[in-house]
């Protein structure tokens, strides 16, 4: 019997099976893409650590690796909840649909666990195939957005080529989130239905009923008894609206949100990075497994000798430094602090770590250039150029009074010590006293970012010899850092046009010279920034055709349920029609309807979504008026107008069929309309 109920209501209402078809394809689509998306992501990070060798070196890489999964189910179950909410409309309207039938059924001794098998069932039937083809659909999707990404960092430099990887298992997977998300939206309308009693169901409960309720002053008073109307409507179908507003609220802030972060994310990333570092090198050149004394010893690479570096390409380079990086220790006695770092309540309230005895021990991380580049350096903060000491870059960040992206600094110790004892971060016990030269807040001109909380000794190449067998800590590797350009002028000696062509020239021109005997890695500042560039274009494709598939699917839900709205109401406008309502005013009553319809979440989350990033933007730190002015502002108000005209369209469809229907037959009708 219900086999044959079902086959026939599915033969005979083609139009409300295609609705649940497309809602559960969309469905199986979207969380397949998600799904193999993040596997993709996943394995490409794990054969990138592996590549390098660093995946296993420290627990905190392992771990944020192993972290990366939950990440993803955490994404995907909201997802998929996110899907509920917005397809269960599909199904809600094709069950309210038939509600005077599913009563006389449940009136002759149906009982409600029957009807919710025969509910389940239509929909397993209705969406098994569509859940297929979506699954494929989606997997197909990652296949070609991965292609896309290939294609569009092929000039990224270091870049592993991305490689589309099948999981049976994440198929499958996809396939039973995607069976369970259509199930569930299934079963709450069914469940609903399944619950009202005979009479309910025969009268249909959901049905606006005429009579007077509370007086909608604010719709009467606008519009008059239309908006009376109007207002009776919306309350009697208060809950049965609810979902589709939740929905539309839902996929307005997705959207929203997520072009507001990836927005943010591109200023930060520009803000922290290119615009604080790129001014400071225009090839960076990684010598690996090499240390500087080794480097500067060699006279056959061309960078032996600041002043002997000849030419890079074609183009004379302005300047070249020669760096290492090593690790130490410093004791710092309380009453060595500066008054600023004292007033701030000392070292402990910046970092929170209580001092020992009243000393603090503190990371003194050690700089070392070339000697060439020492004399500059001390030229360039106003010492006499010497070459047995170090210069002590004396800051600290107030992290008190200021943020990390717009830091302020304060003098870090007492400028009185003449010399310093530096203890070895590798083997305890040993040290290393050296003069101090003198304190500077400017820091050498090198592509670092250096520790908030440590005070940075920078020390020449021949000093760096004596102490080294002593402190040890040295970096495996050894920098060099090459400017083009007068930085004095703050411009390329060159036309803009030609300094791409140049930094490419002086970046082969150093590898030639240096790959050679080393193993060497480059970066060109141009580049760098192009490579970036690209990234975040690919990152805002992605999440871009995520904000696009998530509006489509909020705005099909509304159309459909604004359809399914009006359909469930035949009977009713037919009785404002025959009680001498004019097709003129039911145009009223249908654009007020509209109004509301479409308005009143628009007011909720337009209010909202402006509140909600400027948390965002006040998390990160950033002015707000920076953001503002590249806040995705016009994409957000388009989607706004979409919601707007597709709603519109529904009430437009449905008037014109209900103004053309023959009222006699609606008045008979006791069935239901499609």
């Amino acid at each position: 019997m219900w086999k044959d109920y079902s086959k026939s209501y599915i033969r005979y209402n083609r139009a409300s099976g295609l609705q649940i078809c497309a809602a559960a394809l969309t469905a199986s689509f979207f969380l397949t893409l998600f799904a193999f998306v993040s596997y993709n992501l996943w394995v490409y990070e794990m054969e990138t650590r592996l590549l390098e060798g660093s995946a296993m070196q420290t627990g905190k890489e392992a771990d944020s690796i192993a972290l990366l999964p939950i990440l993803f189910a955490g994404i995907m179950l909201l997802t998929a909840i996110s899907l509920i909410l917005i397809i269960r409309g599909s199904f809600e309207v094709s069950m309210q649909a038939r509600i005077h039938q599913l009563g006389i059924l449940i009136s002759i001794g149906a009982t409600p666990a029957q009807i919710r098998v025969c509910l389940l069932q239509e929909a397993a039937v209705l969406s098994l195939l569509p859940m297929f083809v979506g699954g494929v659909s989606g997997t197909l999707a990652d296949m070609g957005l991965i292609s896309l990404t290939n294609v569009m960092m092929a000039d990224v430099s270091a870049r592993r080529t991305a490689v589309f990887r099948f999981s049976p298992a994440v198929f499958a997977a996809a396939f039973l989130t995607s069976a369970l998300t259509v199930l569930i939206s299934a079963w709450m309308p069914a469940r609903k239905i399944s619950r009202m009693t005979p009479l309910q169901a025969i009268r249909n409960a959901d049905m606006l009923q005429i009579k007077r309720r509370k007086h909608s002053r604010l719709l009467s008073m606008l519009f008059g008894v239309e908006g009376e109307v109007a207002g009776n409507a919306w309350r009697a179908r208060k809950k049965a609206m609810r979902i589709s507003n939740a929905s539309l609220l839902l996929s307005f802030l997705s959207f929203s949100l997520m072009l507001g972060f990836t927005t943010l994310s591109q200023i930060s990333t520009r803000f922290t990075y290119f615009e604080r570092y790129q001014d400071v090198w225009d090839i960076m050149v990684t010598v690996k497994h090499t240390d500087i004394e080794e480097l500067a010893a060699d006279s056959h690479n061309g960078f032996g000798s600041r002043r002997g570096t000849g030419q890079l390409g074609d183009e004379m380079a302005y300047n070249v430094a020669l760096y290492q990086k090593a690790e130490s220790l410093i004791h710092i006695p309380s009453d060595r602090f500066s008054d600023e770092l004292t007033a701030l309540g000392g070292l402990s309230a910046l970092t929170g770590n209580p001092t020992d005895g009243g000393k603090a021990q503190v990371d003194a991380p050690l700089v070392i250039l070339d000697d060439d580049s020492f004399l500059e350096y001390c030229g360039q903060t106003g010492i006499s150029p010497r070459l047995d000491g170090a210069i002590v870059i004396n800051q600290i960040w107030d992290s008190i009074n200021s943020n990390f992206r717009y830091k302020k600094y304060v003098p870090f110790v007492e400028e009185e010590e003449r010399s310093v004892t530096l203890y070895s971060a590798v083997s305890e016990g040993n040290t290393a006293e050296i003069p101090v030269l003198d304190y500077t807040y400017k820091e050498p001109v090198l592509r670092e970012e250096y520790d908030d909380y440590a005070l940075v000794h920078v020390i020449p190449m021949s000093l760096w010899k004596r102490i080294s067998p002593r402190l040890g800590g040295e970096e495996e590797d050894s920098y060099i850092r090459i400017l083009a350009e007068d930085r004095a002028e703050g411009r390329f000696a060159v036309e803009d046009s030609e300094i791409e062509e140049t930094l490419d020239a002086m970046e082969n021109a150093a590898v030639r010279m240096l790959e050679v005997n080393y193993e060497v890695e480059s970066e060109n500042r141009i580049r760098k920034k192009r490579d970036n560039d690209r990234m975040i274009m690919g990152l805002m494709v992605f999440f871009g055709s995520f904000c696009v598939l998530l509006g489509v699917i909020g705005i099909a839900d509304v159309f459909s349920s604004t359809l399914g709205f009006l359909n469930q109401r035949k009977k009713e406008f037919a009785q404002y029609l025959s009680v001498g309502m004019t097709p003129a005013q039911m145009k009223k009553l249908f654009f007020i309807e509209a109004s509301v319809m479409a308005g009143r979440p628009l007011a909720l989350t337009i209010p909202l979504t402006a509140i909600m990033m400027q948390l965002m933007t006040k998390a990160s730190f950033l002015e707000p008026k920076i953001f503002w002015r590249e806040a995705p502002v016009m994409p957000i108000c388009l989607f706004a107008a979409a919601i707007v005209l597709f709603v519109a369209l529904a009430y437009y469809l449905g008037a014109r069929r209900i103004l053309r229907c023959d009222l006699n037959a609606a008045l008979r009708d006791d069935l239901f309309w499609l």
